[in-house]
């Protein structure tokens, strides 16, 4: 049963310099016609997948999705609630950028039925900001929540980012400290990572600016943990904090490795076994809709193994980590047979860990988890 549903939206307000889709700006004249591919393309899902899906979460994502105005979100939304089958406890979700909506179209929003707020504030710190290429500043961010909660939302989350060329640790501190003193349900605490492609990679590269030391980081790391335990707040992913119950329920159906569908300009779909990777100019995607073409422009197969292998990899960045039990249900593959000899170091050094029912990482194996990763690919 297929029960997350993605819609790509790749415009953004500003050129961010972290965003590869920031080439996307400015393209207001096409909003309305994307709008209309899109509920093309979700009912021509809808009539494909019938009665094999059954949606309990949906995810509108991109750049930045409430540059759509004149209730074209709405519009999307009720194509998505007049075509599948959908749960009583549907969550949707919807990405929010400071400095593009007001507590007007806040409540536009929760009145059509969105009931999750993802909202990239990214730093409270306007000279990070303007490094970052944000549109917005920390004012704005914090007016935003406000606005937030005026309009109704009880379930929302800010994005917070740490790792920033010239930031201290005390700087970080600082952003952290005062995005939990705003009580967020949800904290997406994401390392600045350099993207090939984005401005910020091209400066790495000329030298212009320098990423932060390892122990910096570790220390900021270090310190997530220890302000989000203190705040109520836990750890379920390697990036991911939240109250209890109000985990991302759409993002966990990745993690969890399970079929999605997804529609929109880039967006990637994975359904058994076969992940698709629409086009990624929305305008070359809606000549595509428009003419009746397929607008799939990668398709790969996975077979049982690297299925396995990927379900390993996405399932270690939960803190709980993954069933051996479900895995041999799922896959019909013993994780420990499986890897065998390649678990002996990982354990001995202590970087994972087996339970009665789970194997996961361990909280000193989470601070390398990329490079524990690495030897289970």
């Amino acid at each position: 049963m297929i029960s997350a549903l993605y819609i790509h939206i790749p415009f953004c307000k500003s050129k961010c310099n972290y965003c590869s889709f920031s080439s996307y700006c400015g393209l207001e004249a096409i909003h309305e016609r994307y709008t209309n591919c899109l509920v093309k393309e979700l009912q021509d899902k809808a009539k494909h997948y019938g009665e094999r899906v059954r949606l309990s979460t949906i995810f509108f994502g991109g750049g930045t999705p409430t540059v759509l105005g004149g209730g074209q979100l709405e519009k999307i939304l009720a194509a998505c609630k007049n075509n599948f089958r959908l749960d009583d406890t549907l969550e949707i979700s919807v990405e929010v950028n400071p400095g593009t909506v007001d507590t007007q179209r806040l409540c536009d929003l929760y009145n059509a039925g969105f009931n999750r707020l993802s909202i990239g504030v990214q730093s409270f710190i306007d000279s990070e900001l303007q490094f970052l290429g944000r549109c917005h500043t920390a004012s704005e961010a914090i007016a935003t929540v406000a606005s937030a909660k005026a309009a109704g939302f009880l379930n929302w989350s800010i994005d917070l980012m740490y790792g920033i060329p010239g930031q201290s640790l005390d700087d970080w501190k600082y952003n952290l400290e005062t995005g939990l003193s705003l009580q967020p349900k949800h904290l997406s605490l994401y390392q600045l990572s350099f993207e090939e492609g984005t401005p910020l990679y091209h400066r790495k590269k000329k030298g212009y600016i320098e990423e932060l030391g390892d122990e910096t980081v570790l220390s900021m790391d270090k310190y997530n943990q220890e302000a989000t335990l203190h705040a109520g707040s836990k750890r379920y992913e390697i990036s991911n904090y939240c109250q209890p119950g109000y985990e991302c329920r759409h993002n966990v159906t990745y993690w969890h490795n399970k079929d999605y569908l997804a529609v929109g300009a880039a967006a990637v779909s994975f359904i058994a076994g076969f992940r698709e990777q629409r086009v990624q100019d929305p305008a070359l995607y809606c000549d595509l809709i428009e003419k009746r073409k397929d607008v799939v422009a990668y398709r790969e197969q996975l077979g049982l193994e690297a299925s396995f292998r990927e379900t390993v990899m996405m399932g270690m960045r939960m803190t709980e980590g993954i069933s051996p039990k479900e895995l041999a249900e799922r896959f019909g593959i013993d994780l420990q047979q499986y890897y065998g000899k390649i678990l002996i170091p990982l354990l001995t050094a202590g970087f994972v860990e087996f339970t009665p029912t789970r194997f996961r990482a361990t909280q000193k194996g989470r601070l390398v988890l990329n490079s524990v990763l690495a030897e289970l690919i």
